[in-house]
């Protein structure tokens, strides 16, 4: 069977009338999903000490995550299969559910369930979403519409986390997840005409070897939260745990992503080994950033944190760059673009190691990295797009979001094990972790012309 979707028109503009509410409602829900993701890590010692459940702690973040590559996949599939709309709505219910199961929860164990279901539906939705922009909106446009999205994390990165501890303050930690659901819902109604103005997609038989590739995200699910887990614990554990979820990993990820991921295959193989490539650098070298920043200059949490605030308006700063920039001669140039200056930012970060070089310095050089971050992610979203035939959106959008996941899980629970060790690192270790990250840039520097398919 066929898709029967009506034919996207080309050109317009990102909120022409009919746009508009696809446009609001989509960025909406990011907006939603970036600032649940970010609120929670607020509130958690407060839920862990009004449920007394400091022991499901971790669990409550390594849970969700695990059943969110569970959704993507699952997604993925429903996606290709029956078009974007069931798994939308599906993916709301489940994100609706697991707030209000979280948010009335009186045990730790209510709550970190809740957390699960989210996380699941998280994964549905995030997934769809690509598949929505690939539907709807003309390829001149898509540029635009992930913009759009990156800008979406920005608000909620730099405001989330302190709106969430005033919500904890004068309200309770309840409602940080039970606010959310009043604006979810709104959302995914504005989406809903666009849904439909689409069409409809003819029932068709689930892609081959589609149970199969949802037992191996099982799989990669359980050894994400795996991964989480050991990364939390100390000595002996943390690395027996560690490399047991590793081998689970691998196990599970050549089944899930591209064929050829791992050769860097050209084409969509590399376009998703560039997104965990970018993703591992980033994450890897913004996680000890404000340790670093705190213990080897002196600088308070505030003022440590700022170096990431920063990054994070940089990257948006890039995604609002790459989105206006004429279309470049080569589908490789802003990929290698923006990968140099993700190294470049980060082997800058490294030099306030130095105690002669002064802190703004390597903080400018941090928003050279967000700003490579910027050019990258949605050009790479669209080139996903650009490659994927009829029927293959939401399978690649998978792939693309879980390599991206499955990436900054593992390199950051590596450098948990590593601060987690025993003794706290020094200037060695930082320059450590932050070589790597820049080296995992440079890798996909050299990579870079291979987007291109042969």
């Amino acid at each position: 069977m066929t898709a029967t979707a009506s034919p996207v028109a080309p050109g317009g503009r990102l909120y022409e009338p009919r746009l508009r509410a696809m446009t609001v409602g989509i960025v909406a829900l990011v907006s939603l999903l970036a600032f649940e993701a970010l609120a929670v890590g607020t509130a958690m010692p407060t839920v862990a000490r009004s449920l007394d459940g400091i022991g499901g702690y971790a669990l409550a973040f390594g849970g969700p995550f695990a059943s969110g590559v569970v959704g993507m996949v699952a997604s993925g599939v429903w996606c290709d299969a029956r078009g974007p709309r069931a798994a939308m709505w599906s993916g709301l219910v489940c994100f609706v559910a697991g707030l209000l199961l979280a948010g009335s929860a009186t045990a730790m164990g209510t709550l970190v369930a809740g957390r699960v279901v989210q996380g699941f539906g998280s994964g549905l939705l995030s997934v769809a979403l690509y598949v929505v922009v690939g539907l709807a909106y003309p390829e001149s446009l898509r540029r635009k519409v992930f913009a759009a999205f990156a800008a979406a994390w920005v608000v909620p990165s730099l405001v989330g986390p302190v709106l969430a501890g005033l919500i904890v303050e004068h309200l309770g930690w309840r409602w940080v997840f039970l606010a959310v659901p009043l604006v979810a819902v709104p959302a995914v109604l504005l989406i809903q005409p666009g849904l439909r103005a689409l069409g409809t997609m003819a029932r068709r038989r689930p892609p081959a070897g589609s149970v199969g590739r949802l037992g191996w995200a099982c799989g990669a699910g359980v050894s994400a939260a795996l991964l989480h887990h050991g990364g939390q614990q100390h000595g002996a554990t943390a690395v027996a745990l560690v490399v047991l979820a590793l081998a689970g990993l691998l196990a599970c990820v050549p089944h899930l992503l591209p064929a050829g991921f791992l050769r860097a295959g050209r084409g969509l193989p590399t376009v998703v080994g560039l997104r965990a490539l970018a993703a591992a650098a980033f994450a890897g070298a913004e996680v000890v950033i404000p340790l670093m920043l705190s213990r080897e200059r002196g600088l308070t949490p505030t003022g440590a944190g700022l170096a990431l605030t920063v990054g994070a308006l940089s990257w948006s700063v890039g995604s609002w760059m790459q989105g206006r920039l004429p279309a470049p001669g080569s589908t490789a140039t802003l990929p290698r673009a923006g990968l140099a200056c993700v190294a470049v930012g980060t082997a800058g970060m490294a030099s306030v190691l130095v105690p002669a070089v002064p802190v703004p310095l390597g903080v400018s050089a941090w928003a050279v990295a967000g700003l490579g971050m910027g050019l990258l992610f949605p050009s790479l979203s669209v080139l996903t797009l650009g490659l994927s035939a009829p029927g293959e959106e939401g399978r690649n959008s998978s792939s693309l979001q879980l390599g991206d996941s499955l990436a900054s899980a593992t390199v950051l629970a590596l450098v948990g094990a590593l601060l987690g060790a025993g003794t706290a690192p020094g200037p060695a270790g930082y320059a450590a972790t932050l070589a790597v990250a820049a080296g995992c840039a440079l890798i996909g520097v050299l990579l870079a012309g291979r987007v291109v398919p042969a």
